[in-house]
């Protein structure tokens, strides 16, 4: 036909879904696939993808005949890395897996399954590395609070992970990149946002003031600190590899790694 068609989507798993099924009922594939919040260009072709769960669901189906779990995975998990440009190759890789007739999961030399593998995996890494780095304060109400700023939006892949761990506690991780948190009050993790002047945005370092903090919490922040400077064999070290291992941007909510504030201790 000629036209060119930019498909505008939720940047969902179920949202991607529909756009593949809405591709090939109406025979129109795109040229791009872009968010609801981007501008098409002027006089492009626009289709507004409306995520629909049977359509998805239908399109699901048919995926899992043509790949392992581990793959599926890969590809909704990608959606968390956030990346514009990763919309076109996530269509063409589901395109390509239904058109197969065999899996394409390891064919690493097509530049959309290589573009999608390589992307889950940054994504698990930041997953691997929240899972280490988050560090909880107690408050005075008993809630244990933290802050990350991951660079993926990979708090939702990490919640399962502290709800299993400390499935007896209350507990809030709140990204601060992404004005959003999970709450968890010993049986299931809530997402939650608050109001653009609520205290928790003055919190530049994630740190709690003392008023707000369990009455022992500084001082299990000390030992913490004393405890890490402990097990650090001068000898040994290797700033190099330390920052390779515990990158500079994760440093700022780390206990560890804040000085002790004036008064404490």
């Amino acid at each position: 036909m000629g036209e060119e068609w930019f498909f505008l989507y939720d940047r969902t798993w179920e949202g991607l879904l529909t756009a593949v099924f809405d591709a090939y009922v109406r025979r129109q594939f795109p040229v791009a696939l872009i968010g609801e919040a981007d501008t098409p260009p002027l006089f492009a072709e626009i289709h507004r993808v409306v995520a629909d769960e049977e359509k998805a669901g239908r399109v699901e189906r048919a995926l899992r005949g043509k790949l392992s779990g581990a793959a599926l995975a890969c590809l909704s998990g990608c959606l968390y890395a956030e990346s514009p440009a990763l919309d076109l190759p996530l269509f063409r890789y589901v395109c390509k897996a239904l058109e197969a007739k065999g899996s394409i999961e390891t064919n690493y030399a097509d530049p959309d399954v290589r573009a999608v593998t390589d992307t889950y995996r940054k994504v698990l890494r930041e997953r691997l590395r929240m899972m280490q780095f988050v560090r909880f304060q107690k408050t005075a109400d008993s809630t244990y609070f933290s802050m990350i700023a991951p660079d993926y939006d990979v708090l939702p892949l990490i919640v399962p992970h502290f709800a299993d761990r400390f499935s007896e506690e209350c507990w809030l991780i709140f990204d601060r990149r992404r004005r959003y948190g999970f709450y968890y009050a010993g049986h299931r993790a809530v997402r939650v946002t608050f109001e653009s002047d609520a205290g928790i945005f003055r919190l530049p370092d994630g740190r709690l003031c003392d008023a707000m903090c369990d009455a022992g919490e500084q001082a299990y922040q000390e030992l913490w600190r004393t405890y890490f400077k402990a097990i650090c064999i001068r000898e040994r070290l290797n700033p190099r590899k330390h920052r390779k291992d515990l990158p500079v941007r994760y440093w700022k909510y780390l206990t560890e790694k804040q000085p002790k504030r004036s008064g404490e201790g």
